[in-house]
């Protein structure tokens, strides 16, 4: 087998010129390739017509990506999404599902921005539509306007839970800077989650899955931007090749 993990990396689904594309974009890939020491694949979004287990069974670790396309809410029970907000719904019909198994079939799971509600959904809890429109809640979408290095660049601290998985990464530090690039939020978090990591309006901004046979760790920032200048981003890269690479040796053995 080979020597490095390979990592399934969630497309989205979208449009270029007129035909239908896959895209997934490329901060994503390096962080896998260089930040995990893994080898990235995208994933495309194609629902049922590729079964996940049959995925799983070719991967050793998946990445949940971030996207400008919001989980449809009648995946949480929610109410119609405002007129103009952008779905997915093949990439919904990819990801829930997938998430699911990859947690019950102990594939690593690393859950970004809308992978991270993603996973929150996936395991029965609900999101915000519109974080910055819940009284108490602080504004966490970036300006268009500015320069990517401003819109990629630390906006706010969470508090990271003492005892918890980031806490440990973090070398046991009580705050870190993240970045801020989301308009949905967590709302009521899945009961199978366990707080990571809280933003000063109280919005959950991390969580791990509590009985996960493997590393399932979702985030609402973005470590991938730059992952390589940032202690923790780096650290939580290398936690996650380590789990492939854990799972792929596994893999082996069990082929030998």
């Amino acid at each position: 087998m080979l020597s490095k993990p390979i990592v399934g990396v969630t497309a989205d689904s979208t449009e270029i010129g007129m035909h239908r594309a896959q895209v997934v974009g490329d901060k994503y890939l390096m962080a896998v390739v260089e930040g995990a020491g893994a080898l990235a694949l995208a994933v495309p979004a194609l629902g049922a017509r590729q079964p996940v287990l049959a995925l799983l069974q070719a991967l050793d670790g998946l990445l949940f990506t971030g996207s400008h396309s919001n989980v449809e809410p009648r995946h949480y029970g929610g109410a119609p999404s405002i007129s103009g907000t952008l779905h997915d719904p093949d990439r919904d019909a990819t990801t829930l599902p997938l998430m699911l198994a990859a947690i019950e079939h102990g594939v690593p799971v690393l859950a970004i921005c809308r992978g991270f509600q993603e996973m929150n959904v996936a395991l029965g809890g609900t999101l915000h539509q519109s974080v910055h429109e819940v009284p108490g809640h602080d504004d966490h979408r970036e300006t268009p306007t500015d320069p990517i290095d401003v819109q990629y660049g630390p906006a706010h601290c969470v508090r990271l839970y003492a005892g918890g998985l980031l806490h440990s990464l973090s070398g046991a530090s009580a705050e870190v800077r993240v970045n801020s690039l989301h308009a949905q939020g967590i709302d009521t978090l899945a009961p199978s989650l366990a707080v990571e990591a809280v933003a000063p309006d109280g919005l959950i901004e991390a969580a791990r899955v509590r009985e996960a046979r493997a590393f399932a760790l979702g985030v609402q920032w973005h470590p991938e931007w730059r992952h390589s200048s940032d202690p923790l981003s780096r650290e939580i890269f290398r936690a996650f090749g380590a789990a492939c690479r854990a799972r792929r040796a596994a893999r082996s053995n069990a082929h030998a």
